[in-house]
Formats: structure tokens, C-alpha cells, sequence
């Protein structure tokens, strides 16, 4: 097992991070940039790290000050959890060079995977369906209309090295291509210094659906089941949930094979998740493959008791899965609702502040991910995710109510703080999520009848 775990992230995964490398018994190392010198997380690792300025570029995203934090602290592996450098191969071959474990996939499948045309070429070889759109980037305007003529509108653009919810755009008709065209490639190279793009057929009324995947080094593969990840925001999810609702279980099942035969076929090792897009037919096809933990983890750790990060630990530590799919066995149902410091009645603005309260709901079954208390600043350097509210209960109906009761517990309070925790809890209320009936356009229908109301 490793000596030390530098963890080379911020916010609620570092300290989730840091809190089950405590139980395994290894020490940890959390950088920080100067902005987060107050951050929970510092206070939780053994020992902390100041990397550079609040920018990330100069802190969270910079490999030489990460390396050297790692080198320095005599930090033998590297948990950089969701975003930053967490699916970067050239990191990931920096910390190969320096004799460091990046707890992580190979560069050489992180390369695979972190394109995610070349990924549908990869995963249609493996015998997984995939959608309708290109096989490889889209280098002009002139290629982009004559693919979305042959597959037909709607039609999305998504940046290759896309991830999150962003790089992406809908085009309904020849007369947005050009436009969002070169506006998610000026976009994708902004954000990620990538601006390739490749198109596929836009799903509408989809339901988004992932698969939890655990591969070891040894050939042992398994999947956890499903999650829900439907209810969005502009691409950015929001509630996710599992098992997910009106889906046969057959049908879950076959993704869960489709993902390990795939992650088999491309020598993947580690934690990851397949996503998927299923139609209002019942019919799937291949998004893309993730090889980091997802924000959305707790959901599936709360069904099957199962720790995905100290799974993610084992693994890249050389040891073998513990267990195989036959000991799986998901129970009950569970939510988390992302709590973010955003303003839903502006867009879902962002918002800062300083914390003057920050208060997060217990009780039987309520699990809260969080960095936050109260005295945190909130900036806009970063993220504005303030915390996870993970929820479970016997059945479906429990798990709801028993998260719209912690919510109605959950007190943030802040000059100039707005939260999204009450159109969270609008959400949960509505008909359709009640009913297990809703799509990846739930949030904008609701927003739609907001507007029509009188």
C-alpha cells in the first residue's frame, strides 16, 4: 500500500479523499492554492501545501508545483479526483517519469478515452451501439453541414476534450450550424486548450444514464449498477438518482455488460463510468467513458455499500477487486442533490460570499459532502459547488421525501449568497419527477412553465 496520498484537488472531493485514505491508514498531503489556505480539507490531511495564486493555472492545474508538493512531502501516489489534471495523460506520464502513482488509468487509455470521437470509434469495435454522427473531429463548417444533413437535425457539437456539461451546443436547424459551430470550437479552446469538435444526433427526450465500473490490473471487472443523471442544466446535472425509474432491468443490465466488456476491451484500470443515452424507445447508444470518480459517486456507495474511492485506491495500488459482480447486490434507493451557490431565478447565475451560517442537515440515512462552514469565502476562482446532500431510503418514495426534508433543514446563509437549494426542492416536487417519468429536459420544461405562468 502506498506511503502517502498527495491530493492534488480542492473543495468537497479533497476532503472526501482525504477522509477515506484516513481509514485505510495513510497519511495524506493536500496542496492548496492561496485562496484555499483556510480550506477544510487543510485541516483534515496530515499535512498541507500552499502551490501558488488563486488562479488554477498557477495552482491546481500546475504539474511542476504538484510534482514537487508530491517529491518534497515524500508523497508516493497522487489522488486528483474530479476536473484539473484528474484526466490528463501528460500528467500522467510526468508522474510515471518522477516514480509516482497517479491513482488513475494509464496515460495511454486516458489518451483513448479523453477523445471522445476517437472513444465511439473504439467502443463501436468493442460491440457497443453508439449513436449517429461522426467518427472522427469536424475541421469545418463545410464538413459540419454536410454530416448534419446526412444524420438530420437536431444535431450536437461537443468539444473532444469536453467534459462537465460544457463544450457543447444544440443546433435545430442549418441556420445555427456556422454559428455555434465556430462558437463551440472558440469555446472548447478557451476552456479545455482544445478546440476540436465532433457532431452526433441529437436525443431529444433522452434519459442519461450511467454505469459505475471498477477493473483491476488482473482482469477482474465489475459494474455497480446504474445512476440517473437526467435532471440537468444546461448539460450539468443536477439531482442524480438509482436504481433509475420506468428502465428494465434488462436493459440496465445489458449497459452494465456493454461497459465492462468495453472497459475490458481497451485495457482500462481503475474507477470509471460509461455514459449513456437512452430514447424514449428503450433503445441506448454510447456517450462516452469517464476515468476518474464522478461527482455523483455517493449515490452509488449508498446502494451497494461499496467505497469507490478506496476501491480506486486498492486498484492502483496493485491489489485485486475483493469481490465480483454476483456479490453486488444493490439495495434500496438513493439521491443527491448538488447544493451550488448559483441564483436559478438569473440564469442560474453564480453567486459569492462569505458564509455567515452554513448549517447541513442529519438525520437517519442523510449523508452530506461538503468543505464548507460557516466564515468560508466563496469565490467565483472556482467552482460554486458548496456541498452534496446524498439521501437513502427503503424505496423511491423515501429516498424523496427524506431528501426534500433535509433540504428543508439545510441553512446557508451569506451577504449576497443566493443557493439552489430551493429550485432543488421545486424540482423534487414536480409531477414528473415524481411520477420517474421526466428527461434530460425536465429542468428546462419547468422553467418554461415558470414563464407562461401569470
Amino acid at each position: 500500500m502506498f506511503k502517502k496520498i498527495l491530493i492534488a484537488n480542492r473543495g468537497e472531493i479533497a476532503v472526501r479523499i482525504a477522509q477515506t485514505c484516513r481509514e485505510m491508514g495513510i497519511p495524506t498531503v493536500a496542496v492548496c492554492s492561496t485562496a484555499d489556505r483556510d480550506a477544510a480539507v487543510t485541516r483534515i490531511a496530515d499535512e498541507s501545501v500552499v502551490i501558488g495564486p488563486p488562479a488554477v493555472r498557477q495552482s491546481y492545474l500546475s504539474e511542476p508545483a504538484i510534482i514537487e508538493a508530491a517529491l518534497t512531502h515524500g508523497a508516493d501516489a497522487i489522488h486528483p479526483g474530479y476536473g484539473f489534471l484528474s484526466e490528463d495523460p501528460y500528467f500522467a506520464e510526468i508522474c510515471q517519469n518522477d516514480g509516482i502513482t497517479l491513482i488513475a488509468p494509464t496515460a495511454e487509455v486516458m489518451r483513448k478515452i479523453g477523445d471522445k470521437s476517437a472513444a465511439k470509434t473504439l467502443m463501436a469495435d468493442a460491440g457497443i451501439a453508439v449513436g449517429a454522427g461522426s467518427t472522427r473531429t469536424i475541421d469545418s463548417v463545410v464538413d459540419a453541414e454536410m454530416l448534419a444533413e446526412k444524420i438530420g437535425y437536431p444535431v450536437i457539437i461537443k468539444a473532444v476534450a469536453g467534459g462537465g456539461g460544457r463544450g457543447m451546443a444544440v443546433v435545430r436547424g442549418p441556420g445555427e450550424l456556422a454559428r455555434l459551430y465556430r462558437q463551440t470550437r472558440t469555446s472548447a479552446q478557451a476552456v479545455f486548450g482544445d478546440g476540436r469538435v465532433y457532431i452526433e444526433r441529437y436525443v431529444e427526450d433522452a434519459r442519461h444514464i450511467e454505469i459505475q465500473i471498477l477493473c483491476d490490473q488482473y482482469g477482474n471487472a465489475v459494474h455497480l449498477g446504474e445512476r440517473d443523471c437526467s435532471v440537468q442544466r444546461r448539460h450539468q446535472k443536477v439531482i442524480e438518482e438509482t436504481p433509475a425509474t420506468d428502465l428494465s432491468r434488462e436493459l440496465i443490465e445489458e449497459m452494465g455488460a456493454q461497459a465492462v466488456a468495453g472497459a475490458t476491451s481497451i485495457g482500462f484500470v481503475g474507477a470509471g463510468t460509461f455514459e449513456f443515452l437512452v430514447d424514449p424507445e428503450g433503445g441506448h447508444s454510447f456517450m462516452e467513458i469517464n476515468g476518474r470518480i464522478q461527482v455523483e459517486h455517493p449515490v452509488t456507495e449508498a446502494v451497494t455499500g461499496i467505497d469507490v474511492v478506496r476501491e480506486q485506491i486498492r486498484i492502483a495500488a496493485g491489489l485485486p477487486l475483493e469481490f465480483e459482480q454476483r456479490d453486488v447486490r444493490p439495495r434500496g434507493a438513493a439521491l443527491e442533490c448538488r447544493i451550488i451557490a448559483e441564483d436559478a431565478d438569473r440564469g442560474f447565475l453564480p453567486t459569492a460570499g462569505t458564509l455567515t451560517e452554513f448549517s447541513p442537515p442529519s438525520g437517519p440515512f442523510v449523508r452530506v459532502d461538503t468543505h464548507a462552514y460557516p466564515g468560508w469565502r466563496v469565490t467565483t476562482d472556482y467552482d460554486s459547488l458548496l456541498a452534496k446532500v446524498i439521501v437513502w431510503g427503503a424505496d423511491r418514495e423515501q429516498a424523496i421525501a427524506r431528501a426534500d426534508r433535509a433540504l428543508s433543514e439545510f441553512r446557508v446563509e451569506g451577504a449576497g449568497m443566493t443557493t439552489s437549494i430551493p429550485f432543488i426542492r421545486e424540482v423534487l416536487a414536480d409531477k414528473r419527477f415524481r411520477a420517474g417519468s421526466y428527461r434530460t429536459s425536465l429542468i428546462d420544461e419547468i422553467l418554461s412553465e415558470r414563464r407562461e405562468a401569470p
